[in-house]
């Protein structure tokens, strides 16, 4: 089996990730915008878990040391951006060098064993769930929200409505030189005069 999707997956996913940390503005990092949120994760705490938890789910599950602390100093929006930049690069850089058998290997998943490719898909999985929450912050915020996967509200609201996907940068090393620079995100249109939702009358 061909598990180059799984590297490709991993490619636009890390792209993703980053494009949500540039959506953050500097101050935002250690605020709780909620009352509720009090026992979970503030942006700055995500960008803390992610570094940690994909460094020690390469180097013990796939064997993929990348030479670096995991955590930046000092821990700023820009310096996260930067280490996982170049972290999860080199991550991916090993996974363009695995072959089939590599990746049908069985190994520890914590309290069970499971191939590398499952493992890779709970990994995105993994990344994609956290993303999620992160982009809950930035709406309690007050940020806009570029495109993740398709059309958003800042980016028009629903497809059926003519909403197109912007995504805040299309490449990493344009993300990297803008936000380096203060942010050279894609101009959003904005929600557009329709409701974003596909039952307004409920």
């Amino acid at each position: 089996m061909d598990y180059s999707f799984l590297v490709d997956t991993y490619a636009t996913e890390r792209l993703k990730t980053l494009n949500v940390w540039s959506m953050f503005q500097d101050d935002d990092l250690d605020i709780r915008p909620h009352d509720l949120l009090s026992r979970d994760r503030t942006a700055h705490e995500h960008m803390v878990h992610q570094c940690l938890s994909e460094d020690k789910w390469f180097r013990t599950m796939f064997g993929i040391e990348v030479g670096m602390a995991p955590l930046p100093e000092p821990e700023t929006r820009l310096a996260f951006i930067q280490r996982y930049a170049e972290d999860s690069g080199k991550r991916l850089a090993h996974l363009r060098e695995k072959d089939h058998v590599w990746w049908k290997q069985e190994v520890a998943f914590f309290d069970t064993t499971h191939s590398r490719a499952w493992i890779m898909v709970r990994r995105i999985a993994h990344t994609a769930h956290h993303r999620a929450e992160q982009t809950m912050l930035l709406r309690l915020l007050g940020r806009a929200v570029y495109s993740v996967y398709g059309p958003s509200v800042d980016t028009g609201g629903l497809p059926i409505n003519n909403a197109v996907t912007i995504h805040a940068y299309s490449d990493i090393a344009s993300l990297l030189e803008g936000e380096a620079h203060g942010g050279r995100k894609a101009a959003l249109p904005g929600p557009g005069e329709h409701p974003s939702t596909e039952r307004p009358d409920r």
